[in-house]
């Protein structure tokens, strides 16, 4: 699964972008929700997302100091996911069953800094765990490699909880990242520039679908 980041988006054509993702057979838009506290960037929030014109689902990827204030303005959104931080709250788990009551999958995730032993607890009430392969706040960086090993022993935890969680990773995801991702165990995978990039070329539909079909191969 390839979730494109609209991070990357033009936001002066994002109507139509949305619609051109969709024609190239994208179902899902991932949605970087930034408080310009818990990290560095302020983007968008509910009000903003709830006026899209589009029937991709959202995945919705919190990066807000203290979560539980702001989750209920997502709730009415056209929801596939909603992940928050596990460095945020002080209550995570309580706040993923809270999560579940939205009808949607639940996430969480960590920053690179962060080891992995922190969300095994939650994997009995989580659909997905988010690693972050570059420290969140802004788009276009470069893929920190040494995650590798942190996705290979959450792929590990994962095994051996014998539930179906979702093992997600974004940042620097390319083409040439995507199979050190792949064989380190993560099955679904965010990207923003190298998705979005396909909108300075005439032929951005065919480098649209391109680009899905390589990530689900």
């Amino acid at each position: 699964m390839l979730y494109p980041s609209i991070l990357s988006a033009d936001f002066s054509k994002l109507d139509f972008q949305l619609e051109a993702l969709e024609n190239a057979g994208f179902s899902t838009i991932h949605c970087d929700v930034m408080d310009g506290h818990f990290v560095p960037n302020l983007t968008f929030g509910a009000p903003v997302l709830s006026c899209l014109q589009t029937t991709l689902k959202m995945d919705i990827h919190l990066m807000v100091r203290e979560p539980e204030k702001f989750a209920d303005q997502f709730k009415h959104l056209p929801l596939d996911c909603i992940t928050f931080h596990i460095e945020s709250t002080t209550n995570s788990h309580r706040f993923a069953q809270y999560l579940k009551s939205f009808g949607c999958k639940v996430g969480v995730s960590l920053n690179p800094g962060t080891h992995e032993n922190t969300i095994e607890h939650l994997l009995p009430v989580v659909d997905l765990v988010l690693v972050m392969t570059v420290n969140p706040g802004f788009g276009g960086q470069s893929f920190i490699e040494p995650q590798l090993k942190k996705i290979e022993a959450i792929s590990k935890m994962i095994k051996n909880s014998k539930k179906e969680i979702i093992l997600q990773v974004d940042g620097g995801i390319t083409e040439k990242t995507l199979p050190l991702v792949k064989n380190a165990g993560a099955n679904c995978f965010v990207a923003g520039s190298y998705v979005f990039e396909a909108f300075k070329h005439n032929d951005y539909h065919e480098r649209l679908i391109s680009k899905r079909k390589i990530f689900e191969e």
